[in-house]
């Protein structure tokens, strides 16, 4: 399977010319299975997935958002991307499950007046709203195992994605500073691709614990005590320039093969080393 990175930020987007070769917009990954022209699979609903038309030419989404979270930086794509939003698309949304609240009404929390001009019904096309619980389920063809992570407000989960041909792990909002469950390290362990939180560095280590995020150095030493195949910074802090994420490699020594994501970057997962290609995905 192929990994395109729509969005690659985390917390708000951010505009500007500081921002503009690793890009703005907030998190999102399509996933296109082998074989396939066009992605059946989304990672999250952040203001990325503006750009997934640019993926699907004319034709609508027909397929799944898995979301990580309900933070606003993860779901405010939604109502904003015409793949979706359409008469012809097909959307199965996934809610991590809390509090015995039904996905729909916990999306509506957002996605409803005042807040919002719009609830949930309002998106055109045959949606459904359905709960994500731990677990492991067969989603358009991906074998996808889910757990809860640490991140501050609200319940997040991480997700395991395979296939036949490789698996990835994506964990965009995570503090493994206060543990993980055997459950959490399963998750990652051996993957090929490890999509993973690095909002912040060492030396924001106060911030990193306030917003309940991980610091690059964190991230990386957890890959590499994982196994994985190769790491990718993710879910990048909304003050750092592009030049900062030059030289955000120089603060570690790098164990295993890592990219620092940039929004239209793809990934083969599964090959024997992923392959990446900074192209720009047209909006």
């Amino acid at each position: 399977m192929e990994l395109v990175l729509l969005g690659v930020r985390g917390s708000t987007p951010a505009p500007g010319p500081d921002f503009v070769r690793y890009g703005g917009h907030t998190s999102c990954v399509a996933v296109i299975p082998d074989g396939a022209g066009e992605p059946t699979l989304l990672m999250d609903a952040g203001t990325g997935m503006r750009s997934l038309p640019g993926l699907l030419g004319p034709e609508p989404f027909r397929g799944s958002i898995l979301l990580s979270h309900l933070h606003w930086d993860h779901v405010e794509g939604l109502p904003f991307c015409r793949a979706v939003d359409r008469d012809d698309a097909r959307v199965d949304l996934r809610v991590p499950e809390q509090g015995g609240v039904s996905a729909r009404d916990l999306l509506a929390r957002t996605l409803s007046p005042p807040s919002f001009p719009i609830e949930p019904e309002g998106l055109l096309g045959s949606w459904r709203f359905l709960p994500a619980s731990d677990g492991t389920s067969t989603i358009e063809g991906f074998e996808v195992t889910a757990t809860g992570i640490h991140h501050k407000g609200g319940r997040t989960l991480g997700y395991r994605v395979a296939s036949g041909d490789g698996s990835f792990a994506y964990l965009p909002d995570h503090a493994p500073s206060r543990g993980m469950t055997p459950a959490g390290r399963a998750l990652i362990d051996g993957v090929d691709v490890l999509l993973h939180d690095a909002q912040f560095t060492e030396s924001e280590r106060r911030l990193a614990d306030d917003y309940g995020h991980a610091t690059v150095e964190e991230t990386i030493a957890l890959a590499h005590e994982a196994h994985v195949g190769n790491l990718v910074l993710f879910h990048h802090s909304p003050v750092r320039t592009d030049d900062q994420l030059d030289r955000i490699l120089d603060l570690v020594d790098a164990p295993l093969p890592i990219l620092v994501a940039r929004e239209g970057m793809r990934i083969a997962v599964g090959a024997p080393e992923a392959e990446s290609a900074d192209r720009s995905v047209p909006a």
